[in-house]
Protein backbone atom coordinates (compact mmCIF):
# COMPACT_ATOMS: atom_id res chain seq x y z
CA UNK A 1 0.00 0.00 0.00
CA UNK A 2 2.81 2.09 0.73
CA UNK A 3 4.62 1.88 -2.59
CA UNK A 4 1.57 2.67 -4.34
CA UNK A 5 0.86 5.29 -2.43
CA UNK A 6 4.25 7.20 -3.43
CA UNK A 7 3.76 5.87 -7.30
CA UNK A 8 0.49 7.55 -7.47
CA UNK A 9 2.30 10.42 -5.47
CA UNK A 10 5.13 10.69 -7.87
CA UNK A 11 2.45 10.52 -10.90
CA UNK A 12 1.05 13.59 -9.76
CA UNK A 13 3.90 15.25 -9.44
CA UNK A 14 5.22 14.53 -13.27
CA UNK A 15 1.92 15.53 -14.36
CA UNK A 16 2.62 19.14 -13.27
CA UNK A 17 5.90 19.14 -14.60
CA UNK A 18 7.74 18.87 -10.90
CA UNK A 19 9.81 16.11 -10.01
CA UNK A 20 13.25 16.47 -7.94
CA UNK A 21 16.20 15.76 -9.19
CA UNK A 22 18.08 12.16 -9.31
CA UNK A 23 19.75 11.92 -5.99
CA UNK A 24 18.09 14.62 -4.31
CA UNK A 25 17.98 14.08 -0.35
CA UNK A 26 13.58 13.91 -0.56
CA UNK A 27 13.49 12.45 -3.97
CA UNK A 28 10.42 14.26 -4.65
CA UNK A 29 9.07 17.65 -3.95
CA UNK A 30 6.10 17.35 -0.78
CA UNK A 31 2.82 18.29 -1.86
CA UNK A 32 2.26 20.35 1.26
CA UNK A 33 5.31 22.39 0.38
CA UNK A 34 3.79 23.31 -3.03
CA UNK A 35 0.46 24.37 -1.40
CA UNK A 36 1.96 26.15 1.82
CA UNK A 37 5.15 27.43 0.20
CA UNK A 38 7.50 26.77 3.54
CA UNK A 39 10.63 27.23 3.83
CA UNK A 40 11.61 23.91 2.36
CA UNK A 41 8.71 24.04 -0.38
CA UNK A 42 9.73 23.51 -3.68
CA UNK A 43 8.89 25.80 -6.86
CA UNK A 44 5.52 28.07 -6.59
CA UNK A 45 4.98 29.02 -10.27
CA UNK A 46 3.57 32.48 -10.47
CA UNK A 47 3.92 33.34 -13.68
CA UNK A 48 5.77 32.81 -17.61
CA UNK A 49 9.38 34.27 -17.64
CA UNK A 50 9.83 37.40 -19.58
CA UNK A 51 9.11 37.31 -23.28
CA UNK A 52 12.38 37.08 -25.41
CA UNK A 53 13.56 40.54 -26.94
CA UNK A 54 12.94 40.96 -30.45
CA UNK A 55 15.84 40.45 -32.81
CA UNK A 56 17.04 43.20 -34.33
CA UNK A 57 18.89 42.27 -37.56
CA UNK A 58 19.70 44.48 -40.62
CA UNK A 59 21.57 43.19 -43.90
CA UNK A 60 25.02 44.17 -44.43
CA UNK A 61 25.94 45.64 -47.28
CA UNK A 62 28.99 44.05 -49.26
CA UNK A 63 32.13 45.28 -48.80
CA UNK A 64 34.37 46.87 -51.06
CA UNK A 65 37.44 45.08 -52.11
CA UNK A 66 39.85 44.01 -49.98
CA UNK A 67 43.55 42.42 -49.96
CA UNK A 68 44.00 38.79 -50.49
CA UNK A 69 43.75 36.17 -48.44
CA UNK A 70 40.84 37.91 -47.09
CA UNK A 71 37.28 37.04 -48.45
CA UNK A 72 34.52 39.85 -48.87
CA UNK A 73 31.15 38.49 -46.49
CA UNK A 74 27.65 39.43 -46.58
CA UNK A 75 26.23 38.99 -43.41
CA UNK A 76 23.55 39.36 -40.79
CA UNK A 77 24.59 41.31 -37.49
CA UNK A 78 22.44 42.13 -34.59
CA UNK A 79 21.24 46.13 -33.72
CA UNK A 80 20.85 46.82 -30.31
CA UNK A 81 19.63 50.00 -29.37
CA UNK A 82 20.47 51.54 -26.34
CA UNK A 83 19.46 49.82 -22.65
CA UNK A 84 17.64 52.07 -21.07
CA UNK A 85 18.65 53.01 -17.31
CA UNK A 86 18.13 50.44 -14.65
CA UNK A 87 15.94 51.32 -12.37
CA UNK A 88 15.11 48.53 -9.89
CA UNK A 89 17.24 45.34 -8.78
CA UNK A 90 15.41 42.31 -7.89
CA UNK A 91 17.58 40.59 -5.28
CA UNK A 92 18.10 36.79 -5.71
CA UNK A 93 16.02 35.25 -3.12
CA UNK A 94 16.04 32.06 -1.30
CA UNK A 95 18.46 28.73 -0.92
CA UNK A 96 19.28 27.47 -4.15
CA UNK A 97 17.54 24.46 -5.22
CA UNK A 98 17.30 22.07 -8.56
CA UNK A 99 14.23 20.58 -10.17
CA UNK A 100 13.92 18.60 -12.58
CA UNK A 101 10.60 20.16 -15.59
CA UNK A 102 10.02 18.79 -18.35
CA UNK A 103 12.89 16.11 -18.63
CA UNK A 104 15.68 19.22 -17.87
CA UNK A 105 17.77 19.66 -14.90
CA UNK A 106 17.03 23.45 -13.44
CA UNK A 107 17.81 25.71 -11.01
CA UNK A 108 15.25 27.12 -8.73
CA UNK A 109 15.42 29.95 -6.18
CA UNK A 110 12.59 31.54 -4.37
CA UNK A 111 12.39 35.35 -6.55
CA UNK A 112 12.23 33.10 -9.44
CA UNK A 113 8.83 32.03 -8.84
CA UNK A 114 7.38 35.30 -11.01
CA UNK A 115 10.39 36.27 -12.96
CA UNK A 116 8.44 38.41 -15.70
CA UNK A 117 6.81 40.97 -12.62
CA UNK A 118 8.96 44.08 -12.59
CA UNK A 119 9.73 43.73 -16.03
CA UNK A 120 6.17 43.35 -17.33
CA UNK A 121 5.75 46.45 -14.65
CA UNK A 122 7.77 48.59 -16.22
CA UNK A 123 6.66 48.04 -19.61
CA UNK A 124 2.92 49.01 -18.71
CA UNK A 125 4.59 52.07 -17.04
CA UNK A 126 6.40 53.38 -19.97
CA UNK A 127 3.34 53.03 -22.40
CA UNK A 128 1.75 55.17 -19.90
CA UNK A 129 4.12 57.60 -18.69
CA UNK A 130 7.00 57.87 -21.76
CA UNK A 131 9.79 56.71 -19.40
CA UNK A 132 11.67 53.98 -20.58
CA UNK A 133 13.85 52.23 -17.39
CA UNK A 134 14.48 48.21 -16.92
CA UNK A 135 15.23 46.10 -14.11
CA UNK A 136 18.00 43.67 -13.40
CA UNK A 137 18.65 40.48 -11.43
CA UNK A 138 21.41 41.02 -8.19
CA UNK A 139 22.60 39.34 -5.41
CA UNK A 140 23.41 40.76 -2.15
CA UNK A 141 26.92 39.24 -2.86
CA UNK A 142 28.00 41.11 -5.56
CA UNK A 143 26.00 44.72 -5.63
CA UNK A 144 28.16 47.21 -5.09
CA UNK A 145 24.81 49.00 -2.77
CA UNK A 146 25.37 52.19 -4.19
CA UNK A 147 21.98 54.02 -5.29
CA UNK A 148 23.07 55.46 -7.87
CA UNK A 149 23.73 52.05 -10.06
CA UNK A 150 20.61 51.16 -8.80
CA UNK A 151 17.61 53.26 -6.94
CA UNK A 152 15.39 50.72 -5.74
CA UNK A 153 15.73 46.69 -4.48
CA UNK A 154 13.03 44.65 -4.84
CA UNK A 155 12.85 41.98 -2.34
CA UNK A 156 10.03 39.61 -2.85
CA UNK A 157 9.45 35.62 -3.01
CA UNK A 158 6.96 33.24 -0.49
CA UNK A 159 9.56 31.32 1.75
CA UNK A 160 11.52 32.38 4.67
CA UNK A 161 15.15 33.68 4.19
CA UNK A 162 17.90 35.63 6.48
CA UNK A 163 20.68 37.67 5.95
CA UNK A 164 24.22 38.16 7.39
CA UNK A 165 25.03 40.80 9.86
CA UNK A 166 27.11 42.07 6.94
CA UNK A 167 24.56 42.49 4.55
CA UNK A 168 22.31 44.43 7.07
CA UNK A 169 24.72 46.44 7.56
CA UNK A 170 25.44 47.69 3.69
CA UNK A 171 21.57 47.88 3.55
CA UNK A 172 21.16 50.28 6.01
CA UNK A 173 24.10 52.45 4.83
CA UNK A 174 22.32 51.86 1.19
CA UNK A 175 18.98 53.60 2.23
CA UNK A 176 20.79 56.44 4.30
CA UNK A 177 22.45 57.08 0.91
CA UNK A 178 19.60 57.78 -0.69
CA UNK A 179 18.36 54.03 -1.88
CA UNK A 180 14.75 52.55 -1.53
CA UNK A 181 14.26 49.26 -0.45
CA UNK A 182 11.03 47.72 -2.05
CA UNK A 183 9.33 44.17 -0.22
CA UNK A 184 6.30 42.29 -1.36
CA UNK A 185 5.08 39.37 -0.40
CA UNK A 186 3.67 36.97 -3.28
CA UNK A 187 0.93 35.54 -2.77
CA UNK A 188 0.66 37.28 0.60
CA UNK A 189 2.27 34.52 1.85
CA UNK A 190 2.90 34.49 6.04
CA UNK A 191 6.44 33.52 5.79
CA UNK A 192 7.78 36.15 4.24
CA UNK A 193 6.09 38.40 5.54
CA UNK A 194 7.27 37.52 8.63
CA UNK A 195 10.64 37.00 7.67
CA UNK A 196 11.15 40.89 5.75
CA UNK A 197 9.50 42.43 8.70
CA UNK A 198 11.91 40.75 10.95
CA UNK A 199 15.32 41.21 8.79
CA UNK A 200 13.79 45.49 8.33
CA UNK A 201 13.68 45.39 12.32
CA UNK A 202 17.55 44.31 12.92
CA UNK A 203 18.36 46.74 10.32
CA UNK A 204 17.00 49.81 11.30
CA UNK A 205 16.52 48.78 15.43
CA UNK A 206 14.62 51.75 16.86
CA UNK A 207 12.55 52.86 13.57
CA UNK A 208 9.17 50.53 13.31
CA UNK A 209 7.73 50.04 9.79
CA UNK A 210 4.14 51.87 10.07
CA UNK A 211 0.77 52.06 7.74
CA UNK A 212 0.88 54.17 5.39
CA UNK A 213 -1.26 57.08 5.93
CA UNK A 214 -4.08 58.22 3.36
CA UNK A 215 -2.35 61.21 2.83
CA UNK A 216 0.84 59.51 1.49
CA UNK A 217 2.28 61.21 -1.40
CA UNK A 218 2.88 57.66 -2.29
CA UNK A 219 -0.40 57.11 -2.63
CA UNK A 220 -1.24 60.21 -5.32
CA UNK A 221 2.37 60.48 -7.26
CA UNK A 222 0.54 59.29 -10.37
CA UNK A 223 -2.68 57.79 -10.00
CA UNK A 224 -4.91 59.04 -6.88
CA UNK A 225 -5.61 56.12 -5.03
CA UNK A 226 -7.70 55.37 -2.01
CA UNK A 227 -8.97 52.45 -0.71
CA UNK A 228 -7.52 49.09 -2.28
CA UNK A 229 -9.48 46.37 -3.78
CA UNK A 230 -8.04 42.49 -2.27
CA UNK A 231 -8.80 39.16 -3.40
CA UNK A 232 -9.11 36.22 -1.17
CA UNK A 233 -7.76 32.50 -1.98
CA UNK A 234 -11.73 31.66 -2.08
CA UNK A 235 -11.61 34.48 -4.97
CA UNK A 236 -14.32 36.37 -2.91
CA UNK A 237 -13.40 40.53 -3.39
CA UNK A 238 -13.12 43.52 -0.38
CA UNK A 239 -11.94 47.02 -0.45
CA UNK A 240 -10.42 48.12 2.69
CA UNK A 241 -7.60 50.71 3.42
CA UNK A 242 -4.17 50.59 2.02
CA UNK A 243 -1.93 47.14 3.05
CA UNK A 244 1.54 49.70 2.93
CA UNK A 245 3.72 49.89 5.22
CA UNK A 246 6.92 52.48 5.37
CA UNK A 247 9.80 53.51 6.82
CA UNK A 248 10.16 57.14 6.73
CA UNK A 249 13.67 58.92 6.65
CA UNK A 250 13.20 62.79 6.46
CA UNK A 251 10.51 63.37 4.25
CA UNK A 252 11.41 60.40 2.31
CA UNK A 253 10.30 56.37 2.71
CA UNK A 254 13.25 54.60 2.50
CA UNK A 255 11.30 51.14 3.31
CA UNK A 256 8.20 50.43 1.20
CA UNK A 257 6.58 47.07 1.62
CA UNK A 258 3.19 45.45 0.94
CA UNK A 259 1.92 41.96 3.12
CA UNK A 260 -0.77 41.13 0.31
CA UNK A 261 0.54 40.50 -3.15
CA UNK A 262 1.41 42.95 -5.65
CA UNK A 263 3.96 41.47 -8.12
CA UNK A 264 1.33 39.10 -9.71
CA UNK A 265 -0.72 41.91 -10.26
CA UNK A 266 2.17 43.18 -11.88
CA UNK A 267 2.43 40.44 -13.97
CA UNK A 268 -1.47 40.43 -15.14
CA UNK A 269 -2.10 37.12 -13.37
CA UNK A 270 -3.82 35.62 -10.38
CA UNK A 271 -3.99 32.37 -8.22
CA UNK A 272 -6.54 30.37 -5.62
CA UNK A 273 -4.23 31.30 -3.07
CA UNK A 274 -2.84 33.54 -0.41
CA UNK A 275 -4.20 37.30 -0.70
CA UNK A 276 -3.26 39.86 -3.40
CA UNK A 277 -4.52 43.07 -4.98
CA UNK A 278 -6.33 42.92 -7.82
CA UNK A 279 -4.64 43.09 -10.90
CA UNK A 280 -5.39 46.81 -12.21
CA UNK A 281 -4.61 48.19 -8.99
CA UNK A 282 -1.94 46.83 -8.02
CA UNK A 283 -0.43 48.04 -11.41
CA UNK A 284 -1.65 51.73 -10.89
CA UNK A 285 0.52 51.09 -6.81
CA UNK A 286 3.30 50.00 -9.18
CA UNK A 287 3.06 52.60 -11.28
CA UNK A 288 2.89 55.52 -8.29
CA UNK A 289 6.00 53.25 -6.27
CA UNK A 290 7.94 53.94 -9.80
CA UNK A 291 7.04 57.62 -9.90
CA UNK A 292 7.35 58.17 -5.93
CA UNK A 293 10.77 56.94 -6.19
CA UNK A 294 11.74 58.70 -8.81
CA UNK A 295 10.45 62.20 -7.12
CA UNK A 296 12.45 60.97 -4.28
CA UNK A 297 16.03 60.23 -5.48
CA UNK A 298 17.78 63.50 -5.31
CA UNK A 299 16.18 64.40 -1.95
CA UNK A 300 17.48 61.16 -0.49
CA UNK A 301 20.72 61.75 -1.84
CA UNK A 302 20.65 65.27 -0.39
CA UNK A 303 19.71 64.13 3.02
CA UNK A 304 22.44 61.52 3.19
CA UNK A 305 24.59 63.97 3.93
CA UNK A 306 24.41 65.57 7.59
CA UNK A 307 24.63 69.27 8.73
CA UNK A 308 27.27 69.72 11.70
CA UNK A 309 26.63 72.53 14.04
CA UNK A 310 29.79 73.31 15.00
CA UNK A 311 28.81 75.69 18.21
CA UNK A 312 26.53 72.75 19.43
CA UNK A 313 29.13 72.47 22.55
CA UNK A 314 29.95 76.35 22.36
CA UNK A 315 28.49 78.47 25.37
CA UNK A 316 25.38 80.23 25.32
CA UNK A 317 25.28 82.87 27.49
CA UNK A 318 23.13 85.01 26.07
CA UNK A 319 22.50 84.45 22.45
CA UNK A 320 19.73 82.59 21.26
CA UNK A 321 19.22 79.08 20.96
CA UNK A 322 16.74 77.23 18.50
CA UNK A 323 15.04 74.44 20.72
CA UNK A 324 13.24 71.57 18.90
CA UNK A 325 10.22 69.50 20.31
CA UNK A 326 10.44 65.73 20.67
CA UNK A 327 7.19 63.64 20.42
CA UNK A 328 6.01 60.35 19.68
CA UNK A 329 5.44 61.23 16.37
CA UNK A 330 8.08 61.75 13.64
CA UNK A 331 9.74 65.01 15.44
CA UNK A 332 12.68 65.81 12.88
CA UNK A 333 11.55 64.73 9.24
CA UNK A 334 14.13 67.92 8.09
CA UNK A 335 17.34 67.50 9.92
CA UNK A 336 19.18 70.33 7.72
CA UNK A 337 15.98 72.68 8.26
CA UNK A 338 17.20 74.32 10.86
CA UNK A 339 20.73 74.58 10.51
CA UNK A 340 19.65 76.44 6.84
CA UNK A 341 17.33 78.87 8.99
CA UNK A 342 19.72 79.67 11.56
CA UNK A 343 22.35 80.54 9.02
CA UNK A 344 19.91 82.83 7.28
CA UNK A 345 19.05 84.52 10.79
CA UNK A 346 22.61 85.07 10.98
CA UNK A 347 23.62 86.68 7.70
CA UNK A 348 20.38 88.29 7.57
CA UNK A 349 20.11 90.54 10.60
CA UNK A 350 22.13 91.59 13.14
CA UNK A 351 21.12 88.67 15.75
CA UNK A 352 23.75 86.80 17.44
CA UNK A 353 22.54 83.12 16.36
CA UNK A 354 24.85 80.44 17.17
CA UNK A 355 24.89 77.13 15.39
CA UNK A 356 23.05 74.96 18.30
CA UNK A 357 20.04 73.37 18.26
CA UNK A 358 18.66 71.77 21.23
CA UNK A 359 16.51 68.85 20.80
CA UNK A 360 14.12 68.81 23.98
CA UNK A 361 11.10 66.84 25.70
CA UNK A 362 8.18 68.92 27.23
CA UNK A 363 8.58 66.72 30.84
CA UNK A 364 12.71 68.21 30.47
CA UNK A 365 12.31 71.17 33.47
CA UNK A 366 15.21 72.86 30.94
CA UNK A 367 12.26 73.37 28.32
CA UNK A 368 11.30 76.48 30.27
CA UNK A 369 14.62 77.97 29.65
CA UNK A 370 14.35 78.90 25.75
CA UNK A 371 12.20 81.86 24.18
CA UNK A 372 10.69 79.77 21.37
CA UNK A 373 10.40 76.05 21.21
CA UNK A 374 9.42 74.40 17.39
CA UNK A 375 7.73 71.33 16.53
CA UNK A 376 6.96 69.76 13.40
CA UNK A 377 6.61 66.06 12.15
CA UNK A 378 4.24 64.43 9.22
CA UNK A 379 2.16 61.99 11.97
CA UNK A 380 -0.28 61.79 14.83
CA UNK A 381 1.14 62.80 18.32
CA UNK A 382 -0.20 62.99 21.40
CA UNK A 383 0.78 65.20 24.34
CA UNK A 384 0.19 62.98 28.32
CA UNK A 385 -1.51 65.14 31.00
CA UNK A 386 1.63 66.24 32.63
CA UNK A 387 3.13 67.61 29.19
CA UNK A 388 -0.33 69.47 28.59
CA UNK A 389 0.17 71.05 32.11
CA UNK A 390 3.82 72.09 31.20
CA UNK A 391 3.08 73.46 27.90
CA UNK A 392 0.40 75.63 28.98
CA UNK A 393 2.30 77.03 32.23
CA UNK A 394 5.76 77.79 29.67
CA UNK A 395 3.22 79.67 27.78
CA UNK A 396 1.06 81.55 29.90
CA UNK A 397 4.93 82.70 31.21
CA UNK A 398 5.43 84.56 28.15
CA UNK A 399 7.25 81.33 25.92
CA UNK A 400 6.21 80.71 22.11
CA UNK A 401 5.72 77.83 20.41
CA UNK A 402 5.76 77.96 16.64
CA UNK A 403 4.80 74.90 14.76
CA UNK A 404 4.08 73.60 11.19
CA UNK A 405 2.69 70.38 9.51
CA UNK A 406 6.22 68.88 7.45
CA UNK A 407 5.56 68.53 4.17
CA UNK A 408 1.53 70.10 5.09
CA UNK A 409 0.43 66.63 6.20
CA UNK A 410 -3.32 65.93 7.51
CA UNK A 411 -2.01 63.86 10.31
CA UNK A 412 0.17 66.12 12.06
CA UNK A 413 -2.32 69.47 11.01
CA UNK A 414 -5.17 67.17 12.79
CA UNK A 415 -3.07 66.25 15.83
CA UNK A 416 -1.86 69.58 16.19
CA UNK A 417 -5.40 70.93 16.45
CA UNK A 418 -6.88 68.74 18.62
CA UNK A 419 -3.94 68.78 21.07
CA UNK A 420 -3.24 72.18 21.28
CA UNK A 421 -6.95 72.62 22.14
CA UNK A 422 -5.83 70.78 25.19
CA UNK A 423 -3.43 73.19 26.38
CA UNK A 424 -5.93 76.25 25.92
CA UNK A 425 -9.57 74.63 25.34
CA UNK A 426 -10.73 78.41 25.37
CA UNK A 427 -8.83 79.48 22.85
CA UNK A 428 -8.79 79.11 19.18
CA UNK A 429 -6.37 79.09 16.76
CA UNK A 430 -7.64 82.20 14.55
CA UNK A 431 -5.68 83.35 11.55
CA UNK A 432 -3.08 86.09 12.21
CA UNK A 433 -3.95 89.38 9.97
CA UNK A 434 -1.92 90.91 7.25
CA UNK A 435 -0.89 94.22 9.90
CA UNK A 436 0.42 91.61 12.38
CA UNK A 437 4.03 92.57 14.00
CA UNK A 438 5.44 89.03 13.12
CA UNK A 439 4.86 89.76 9.44
CA UNK A 440 7.08 92.78 9.55
CA UNK A 441 9.74 93.02 12.59
CA UNK A 442 12.28 92.40 9.88
CA UNK A 443 11.20 91.32 6.57
CA UNK A 444 8.23 93.07 5.35
CA UNK A 445 6.10 90.02 4.41
CA UNK A 446 3.20 91.07 2.10
CA UNK A 447 3.05 88.12 -0.12
CA UNK A 448 4.63 84.42 0.02
CA UNK A 449 5.00 81.94 -2.81
CA UNK A 450 3.41 78.48 -2.45
CA UNK A 451 4.82 75.12 -3.41
CA UNK A 452 2.91 74.13 -7.07
CA UNK A 453 0.65 71.21 -4.75
CA UNK A 454 -0.70 74.18 -2.88
CA UNK A 455 -1.28 76.23 -6.03
CA UNK A 456 -3.18 72.85 -7.77
CA UNK A 457 -5.10 71.50 -4.82
CA UNK A 458 -5.61 75.30 -2.96
CA UNK A 459 -6.06 77.80 -5.71
CA UNK A 460 -3.72 80.31 -6.64
CA UNK A 461 -3.39 82.59 -3.47
CA UNK A 462 0.00 84.12 -2.25
CA UNK A 463 -0.93 85.16 1.67
CA UNK A 464 0.83 84.01 4.45
CA UNK A 465 -2.15 82.00 6.26
CA UNK A 466 -0.15 81.55 9.42
CA UNK A 467 -2.61 81.10 12.80
CA UNK A 468 -2.07 81.71 16.28
CA UNK A 469 -3.31 82.23 19.90
CA UNK A 470 -2.81 85.10 22.00
CA UNK A 471 -2.31 85.54 25.70
CA UNK A 472 -3.03 89.14 26.98
CA UNK A 473 -2.62 90.47 23.27
CA UNK A 474 0.97 88.35 22.66
CA UNK A 475 1.31 85.69 20.37
CA UNK A 476 2.06 82.32 22.30
CA UNK A 477 1.13 79.87 19.58
CA UNK A 478 1.98 80.16 15.78
CA UNK A 479 0.99 77.58 13.47
CA UNK A 480 1.36 77.46 10.01
CA UNK A 481 -0.68 74.29 7.94
CA UNK A 482 1.57 74.70 5.25
CA UNK A 483 5.17 73.77 5.31
CA UNK A 484 8.15 76.08 6.34
CA UNK A 485 10.90 72.69 6.78
CA UNK A 486 10.94 71.85 3.65
CA UNK A 487 11.88 75.19 2.38
CA UNK A 488 14.31 76.12 5.01
CA UNK A 489 16.06 72.82 4.06
CA UNK A 490 16.85 74.73 0.47
CA UNK A 491 16.13 71.69 -1.54
CA UNK A 492 13.03 70.45 -3.60
CA UNK A 493 10.54 68.18 -2.39
CA UNK A 494 8.31 67.14 -4.94
CA UNK A 495 5.18 66.50 -2.66
CA UNK A 496 5.39 69.20 -0.36
CA UNK A 497 2.62 71.37 0.92
CA UNK A 498 4.29 74.42 1.74
CA UNK A 499 6.07 77.34 1.47
CA UNK A 500 9.12 78.10 -1.32
CA UNK A 501 12.39 78.40 -0.25
CA UNK A 502 12.64 82.65 0.69
CA UNK A 503 9.13 82.99 1.76
CA UNK A 504 9.89 80.49 4.43
CA UNK A 505 13.03 81.74 5.46
CA UNK A 506 11.94 85.01 6.00
CA UNK A 507 9.14 83.94 8.29
CA UNK A 508 11.24 81.67 9.97
CA UNK A 509 14.09 84.93 10.32
CA UNK A 510 10.94 86.78 11.52
CA UNK A 511 9.79 84.15 13.86
CA UNK A 512 13.49 83.96 15.66
CA UNK A 513 13.61 88.01 15.66
CA UNK A 514 10.28 88.25 17.15
CA UNK A 515 10.93 85.88 19.36
CA UNK A 516 14.00 87.27 20.58
CA UNK A 517 12.89 91.06 20.53
CA UNK A 518 9.53 90.41 22.70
Amino acid sequence: MKKQNSVSRRRFLERLGLTAAAGSATGTVGISSLVFGQENSGPIDCGPPPKAKPHRRKGGESFPPLPLPVTPLRRTEKKRPPAPPALIGKMSMGKIRWITRNGKRVQYRDWMTDPADVNTLLKWTADRMGINYRAVESSFEHFSYDPRELPVLLFAGHNNFKLTDEIRVRLARYVADGGTILGDACCGWNDFTEAFRREIELIFPGRPMRKILPDDPILASYFKLGDFTYKKEDGSIYTDKPCLETIDFGCRSGVIFSPCDLTCGWDGHEHPRGLRVVIDEARQIGVNLITYALGTFQLGRFLSSTKVYHEAAAPTRDDFVFAQLKHEGDWDPDPSAVHNLLKYARDNSTLEVKFKRQNVHLTDPKTTTYPLLYMTGHREFQWSKEEVGRLQRYLKAGGILFADACCGRLSFDMAFRREIAKVFPENKLERLPPEHPLYHCHHDIKRVDYTPRVREDFGPFDTPELEGISIDGKPAVVYSRFDLGNGWEQFPHAYSYGLKDESALQIGANMIVYAVTH
